[in-house]
């Protein structure tokens, strides 16, 4: 025992030698990986070009068709006689069977087959049942035109593709992950496809895009055809029920009511938005309150919910099929059109296999008239032979086949020997003639349509959306998306702190001095005295630089925010002045301000939002023979440039202190709003009509064809409803007129009034669910025509202003009439010269002439340093006076024939 230990001591004691050898892979490892590739592309994640089917999904077709009596069978049964095809567990063909299920177009389902809206599962296969649709029995099957292989065990022949006369890919989509390949083609619409594929086969373009199940709001403005690059847009249909409640009624494909919820409580959780409380009433068709705590906007919580939640989504399509057995990637429109070409091709196979069908059924019907009519039979009762019988049938035969298409075989003639003695003797020639004569209207009618291939292919088409394609109009909106800023919508729940001394800014620091509410998307942007500028992201703690003047929220491309600064040039140089707009940066770069000598130091610093000028008083230092020590800078007599100028020069002499004066008005001008009727937005960047220029008071006026109107700020976030026919600027002394029909009185009214209420939707016709407007007129002195329904009565033209005075909206108006009428037109208004708007503003109007900015909801705010702020009396004081000055100025040296122009 100890000698065997010993020497196993001296084993380990001797020096290990390096072994490791390197192994080439080689045989059939080599390949393995190729073929498990190619079978899960081929074979089971991506589909056929050719009829727009996986594997599995192919052969429960198959399956079903087998099955088929016409009759619901248990899905449990189907999916077993299917996996006689397909190789795989029943779970995966439950799975498909159901997902091709609920795109409603080739089962007839009956039982609980799942939710695509709530996401809800379909119950087990053994309590629901399916049937082949009409639609796939008439458009998906025909043995004739099929190519078929045997299964994957041998004993059975399945298709190698169905011959499918549709365009069914682009029709249910298709998405699938493979090894090294993926497959992502979006479903298109049932209707738009066939008027798509008759197009083509009329030589015209066309385009098509996707439409889903689940409705929703869709931009395809970069679909790219569907193939790799392109990208879609989808959004939620999100409208306002009232004041303190969004309603989703439609979602966006991919998505669920669940997932679509749970998207938007963790955009809550998170402080993105701001709601109170969610209920899912979805049922057949989606319904979801979001509920608004008070003082949250409607309008901006719509586009916060498109910009943080899953009530938009960008989908990647990525048209990829199998061809010949090798992975292709066309675009839709391709798709589409070899769909057709198959179609046309099988058509054509069809019409052929008809065509030879009945030759032959005219061929023997033509020759066993021959046969019994000239009782050739007879010929053969005293032949012994069978041999003897064939020839003596043919024999019989010659003298009458000379308008035969074709020569007489002897399978012809055998089939004649099987004739039954009791058909021959009740055969009726006459009706053997008209049988013979039908077939050949059949024959002349099926050369005619392979003679006119397209023709009778576009009357397919045209006769399936005829039978299918009702209650299978588009559900997807298509529209063009506004792009949302992010840092516009989001709920500013955290507070920004500064300390200026120690140059740190972040929402950490509750001990010192407070900014703004913000929120962790926003930049921030940072002046120093030393004249530096830096913008940076919002973060709990970020140094920025000592001796912070001024911290606000940054606004991209920003032109409206001015900021007027003076700074000395190094310890000796001159002062400078200058107005600049910061509309974008590099993050986190710093930039400088000043000429960029050191030790040049900020003089005086505001921010204007909405580029106020104000005066400013220099005081210089007492130093030398200086005779003018104190005089009043107005910074609105510098032009507005880059941050990279230098300025004007102020004084080359040292600047003791600079006070603030008064403020001033606003050197900008009016903006002028937009109206992109194309995604329903308004907007400052010149797109769709001009609504007209704006001031801070200024109201747009609003009215829809349900009979609500109201005047209302114009904020670039605001919704308007689909029904919307009246969007202007609002003039408080023009009548609305109109004409309406009172459900409860059954009798028609006009009325005028004004807009008395503002930021308040108030109904204008009558509430009874029958009442409904009939025209709407915002001009001064508008006349229309009313044609009625009876031919008997002529047309009357109504003048509203002899017809009624101004009233309130509550006035129901004068009786029009109570017969019923057919439409009425707005007639050229009566001429009315317009009064021009006042010059002179009044003391409460410059009062109340809040900032642009803040009126189109762009949350910008005052951030001046505090020792240059001043009271709202102040600055109204000072406007009003310099207001009055510049009027007085123009009148000033005006004879009395120039002012009376005026």
């Amino acid at each position: 025992m100890s000698e065997n230990i010993n020497d196993h001591d001296e084993e380990l004691n001797q020096p290990i030698e390096n072994t490791e050898t390197i192994t080439k892979v080689t045989g059939m490892y080599k390949e393995w990986f190729l073929d498990y590739a190619s079978y899960v592309i081929l074979e089971r994640a991506v589909p056929s070009l050719e009829d727009g089917l996986k594997p599995v999904q192919r052969r429960i077709m198959h399956s079903m068709k087998d099955l088929d009596d016409g009759r619901y069978n248990k899905v449990a049964n189907i999916v077993g006689h299917t996996m006689q095809y397909h190789p795989h567990g029943d779970a995966s063909i439950a799975d498909a069977m159901v997902q091709i299920g609920q795109k409603e177009l080739l089962i007839d389902m009956q039982g609980n087959w799942g939710n695509i809206l709530t996401g809800d599962r379909a119950a087990a296969s053994r309590y629901i049942e399916a049937r082949l649709s009409k639609f796939a029995l008439e458009v998906v099957f025909n043995p004739k035109t099929t190519d078929w292989k045997l299964s994957y065990d041998g004993r059975r022949k399945e298709p190698i593709d169905l011959p499918v006369k549709f365009p069914l890919l682009l029709a249910q989509g298709a998405e699938g992950i493979a090894v090294g390949l993926s497959t992502k083609i979006l479903p298109h619409n049932f209707n738009e496809l066939i008027d798509a594929s008759i197009k083509y086969l009329k030589g015209r373009s066309f385009t098509i895009f996707p439409d889903f199940l689940t409705g929703g709001i869709a931009d395809f403005t970069n679909y790219n055809d569907g193939v790799r690059g392109g990208k879609v847009r989808v959004r939620a249909k999100i409208s306002q029920l009232d004041k303190k409640t969004l309603v989703i009624t439609e979602i966006p494909f991919s998505t669920t009511t669940t997932t679509l919820i749970d998207s938007i409580l963790k955009a809550n959780d998170k402080g993105k938005i701001k709601i109170k409380k969610i209920e899912d009433n979805t049922a057949a068709n989606v319904e979801i309150l979001v509920h608004l705590p008070v003082g949250i906007s409607p309008d901006k919580t719509i586009d916060a919910l498109y910009a943080f939640t899953s009530c938009e989504n960008s989908i990647s399509p990525l048209s990829c099929t199998i061809e010949n057995n090798k992975p292709v990637f066309v675009g839709v429109s391709e798709m589409l059109k070899h769909s057709t070409d198959l179609t046309v091709k099988l058509l054509k196979s069809e019409l052929e296999i008809q065509l030879n069908e009945l030759e032959e059924q005219w061929h023997f019907a033509s020759l066993e008239r021959i046969f019994i009519e000239n009782r050739i039979y007879r010929d053969i009762e005293e032949v012994a032979t069978w041999k003897g019988v064939i020839e003596a049938i043919d024999k019989g035969l010659k003298p009458y086949i000379a308008h035969l298409k074709r020569e007489i075989t002897e399978e012809d003639i055998v089939r004649l020997t099987e004739i039954r003695i009791k058909k021959i003797s009740k055969f009726d020639i006459d009706k053997a003639k008209q049988y013979i004569e039908s077939l050949e209207e059949k024959i002349a009618e099926v050369k005619h349509h392979l003679n006119n291939l397209i023709t009778f292919t576009i009357n397919y088409f045209t006769n399936l959306k005829t039978k299918y394609g009702k209650g299978r109009e588009r559900k997807t909106e298509i529209r063009i998306f506004d792009d949302i800023i992010a840092t516009k919508v989001v709920m500013r729940n955290t507070k920004l702190y500064v300390n200026r001394d120690e140059g740190f800014v972040g929402t950490s620091l509750k001990k010192d001095e407070y900014v703004t509410d913000c929120a962790d998307i926003d930049d921030i942007i940072v002046f120093r005295r030393d004249g530096k500028m830096i913008v940076t992201k919002v973060a709990s703690k970020t140094f920025v630089g000592k001796d912070i003047i001024h911290v606000a929220i940054f606004k991209k491309r920003d032109k409206r925010t001015v900021y007027n600064m003076m700074y000395s040039d190094g310890t000796k140089g001159p002062s400078y002045m200058k107005r600049f707009n910061v509309t974008s940066v590099t993050r986190d770069k710093e930039y400088d301000l000043t000429v960029g000598n050191k030790l040049s130091k900020v003089l005086y610093f505001s921010a204007n939002p909405n580029g106020e000028a104000e005066i400013v008083t220099i005081n210089l230092r007492a130093v030398g023979s200086i005779k003018k020590l104190k005089w009043d800078i107005d910074f609105a007599n510098l032009a507005i440039k880059g941050r990279a100028v230098r300025g004007n020069q102020i004084t080359k002499f040292t600047i003791r202190k600079i006070d603030f004066k008064s403020a001033g008005v606003s050197t900008l001008k009016p903006r002028k709003i937009w109206f992109d009727d194309t995604v329903q937005r308004l907007n400052v960047d010149e797109r769709g009509e001009l609504l007209g220029e704006f001031r801070a008071s200024d109201k747009i006026l609003i009215a829809t064809q349900s009979g609500k109107i109201k005047v209302v700020s114009p904020e670039l976030s605001m919704h308007f409803e689909s029904d919307m026919i009246i969007l202007e600027k609002w003039k408080p002394k023009k009548p609305i007129s109109v004409i309406y029909f009172d459900g409860e009185k059954e009798r028609y009214y006009v009325k005028r009034f004004l807009i008395e209420s503002v930021d308040k939707e108030e109904v204008f016709v009558s509430e009874n669910e029958k009442s409904k407007l009939e025209i709407i007129s915002t001009d001064y002195r508008p006349v229309a025509e009313v044609l009625f329904s009876k031919r008997s009565l002529d047309k009357i033209e109504v003048n509203f202003e002899d017809f009624i005075a101004v009233k309130g909206i509550k006035a129901q108006g004068n009786q029009l009439t109570t017969e019923k009428i057919k439409t009425v037109n707005l007639l050229e208004s009566l001429p009315y010269e317009e009064e021009e708007d006042d010059i002179e503003l009044s003391n409460e109007e410059l009062e109340n002439e809040k900032n642009i900015e803040e009126v189109l909801a762009l949350d910008v705010e005052q951030v001046a340093p505090k020792e240059f702020e001043t009271t709202k009396e102040d600055k109204a004081k000072k406007a009003l006076e310099r207001a009055l000055q510049k009027k007085k100025k123009n009148t000033e040296g005006e004879d009395d024939s120039q002012t009376a122009l005026f």
